[in-house]
């Protein structure tokens, strides 16, 4: 059993990402258990907690995860930016971690299949553009999970585990957020099924 530890903002990356590692998962038959470690007030305090998740887990060595996936949010500063200052925090076990960095926001990931969103709520979405407006995504997905005829009580993200399980999360080679996570992730992956082979 692969143990994988979700470090993620908030909640609404919890809702995308977990199901997003179970299909994986099941994709490679590779057993795995998410452990969801949620943070909460932005950025800086996701990379202060990082610092000290770290530095507990070099503490403990015996209990390191096999993945620890940590996800927070771009807002606006891109992809690369953000995962690259995460990496510098993450240096000491850099070979056990992937980056879940949304940009802007994870709300957009639930928006950019149509086909996966018509499949749990009847109606399909629009792709979203991509522009730096504070609440703009989470706006949209209310917007388009009600036009489909649905109430989005928690924001949408009551819709997420479904959405996720529709969507193609096959490997890719376009460059941008959403496909750099997967090409991580179907990576870590591979190699967990390669080395049960030998």
């Amino acid at each position: 059993m692969r143990s994988i530890s979700l470090f993620a903002e908030d909640f609404g990356h919890e809702a995308v990402l977990v199901p997003m590692i179970d299909c994986l998962a099941a994709r490679y038959e590779v057993k795995a258990k998410v452990r969801p470690i949620s943070v909460r007030g932005g950025f800086g305090k996701v990379a202060a907690e990082l610092k000290e998740y770290v530095q507990a887990l070099l503490k403990y060595r015996e209990s390191l995860p096999d993945l620890v996936v940590v996800a927070t949010d771009a807002n606006c500063e891109g992809f690369r930016s953000r995962r690259d200052g995460l990496r510098e925090t993450a240096q000491p076990i850099e070979d056990r971690v992937v980056y879940a960095v949304p940009d802007p926001h994870v709300e957009r990931w639930l928006l950019r299949d149509p086909a996966a969103f018509k499949s749990v709520l009847a109606t399909p979405c629009k792709i979203p553009d991509q522009k730096c407006d504070r609440d703009r995504y989470k706006s949209l997905l209310i917007q388009a999970i009600r036009a489909a005829g649905a109430s989005p009580l928690i924001g949408g993200m009551e819709y997420a585990d479904d959405i996720v399980r529709q969507m193609d999360l096959g490997p890719t080679t376009k460059d941008d957020d959403f496909c750099a996570f997967l090409q991580d992730l179907h990576a870590r992956f591979r190699l967990w099924t390669q080395g049960s082979a030998r």
